[in-house]
């Protein structure tokens, strides 16, 4: 376990050691669906600058900086507790991209990628939880 937070590597042997939430892989595949959603997102009409577009680009924010903010409360179950937030912020992402899909605001390939970036941030995600619960 890294001196700081209550990061822990999938597996120890084969990771290098967790020195900062960047180190995480759930955060780095968070920070990058952020940064492909929140780009696509100003992209939406201007009806929806305050509503969807909005929803998104806080949405797909949030999700990394929860699991850094949980790393860096100190315990472990505040870590899992705000992992568990991130994975929730995961699944209101989730429906937010059907529904600009489903409205006609973003193309099916967009969709695509970002819901591949998603289930891949999901499953990091669930291992890394699961290895706190233990």
């Amino acid at each position: 376990m890294a001196s700081r937070g209550c990061g822990l590597a999938t597996s120890e042997h084969a990771n290098p050691p967790i020195e900062s939430f960047r180190d995480l892989v759930a955060w780095q595949k968070a920070f990058a669906l952020g940064v492909n959603v929140h780009r696509f997102a100003t992209g939406l009409p201007n009806s929806e600058q305050f509503g969807l577009a909005a929803q998104l680009r806080r949405g797909s924010v949030s999700i990394a900086s929860n699991i850094a903010e949980g790393y860096g409360r100190g315990s472990r179950a505040d870590y899992i507790r705000f992992l568990k937030i991130a994975r929730g912020g995961l699944y209101e992402l989730d429906t937010q991209l059907m529904f600009a899909l489903d409205f006609g605001y973003i193309e099916q390939a967009s969709y695509d990628e970002s819901k591949t970036q998603l289930d891949e941030c999901e499953r990091v995600l669930e291992g890394l939880i699961r290895s706190l619960e233990r």
